[in-house]
């Protein structure tokens, strides 16, 4: 029995050790550099979202290009309206 606790406390340090060293990481990376966001809906066709309603397009978010304004024509942008939570996504003409 005194075998067994011991592997279950050095599982759940393991554990503790590596959760308390990736949420914080993944939490810096998800603001700084980039995050996933989803496509739903007609209005980014047909370059995202070729399938329509049915289907949903996955894509990554750039930051830092936002951050030293690399932006150029063509791009896909993202703008959040914070009243009400919501992230439009737009392409710059």
């Amino acid at each position: 029995m005194a075998l067994s606790q011991g592997w279950v406390k050095r599982y759940f340090k393991a554990f503790c050790k590596g959760f308390f060293v990736a949420v914080p990481v993944a939490v810096t990376f998800l603001d700084q550099v980039a995050c996933v966001a989803r496509v739903e809906g007609a209005s980014m066709q047909p370059s995202l979202n070729p399938g329509g309603s049915q289907s949903s397009d996955v894509v990554l978010l750039n930051h830092w290009k936002v951050r030293n304004f690399e932006v150029q024509r063509g791009d896909i942008v993202s703008l959040v309206y914070a009243v009400v939570t919501i992230t439009i996504l737009q392409s710059l003409l």
